[in-house]
């Protein structure tokens, strides 16, 4: 049940995150009507991969998915812009991470 929700947490970041970055490349970047259109698609698909977690609270999951959309805008600016995050950035990223654990994985 955990590895499940872990891995729907790292496709939803995928979604969301590559959305808002094919959004941001076709705005920015002038790339165009079709990375947007992409962009938006995939923000479409990251609203539905959330709906498939265990937990049944919107509440929870979302803001449980905001740790993981931290630390997960961090790795992706490093693996696709080459951004270099400095400790305080890795250090914010974990603590949001650790958030993550209390709040979905904690036993109730």
């Amino acid at each position: 049940m955990i590895l499940r929700s872990v891995v729907l947490f790292g496709l939803a970041a995928l979604m969301e995150i590559g959305g808002a970055w094919l959004v941001w490349q076709g705005v920015r970047e002038h790339r165009g009507w079709l990375w947007i259109g992409g962009g938006v698609i995939a923000l479409g698909v990251y609203g539905f991969v959330a709906t498939l977690q265990p937990d049944a609270n919107f509440g929870r999951i979302l803001a449980a998915y905001g740790g993981v959309f931290v630390a997960g805008s961090l790795a992706w600016g490093m693996v696709v812009d080459g951004f270099r995050p400095d400790r305080y950035d890795v250090l914010g990223a974990l603590i949001c991470l650790a958030g993550v654990a209390v709040i979905m994985y904690a036993p109730r």
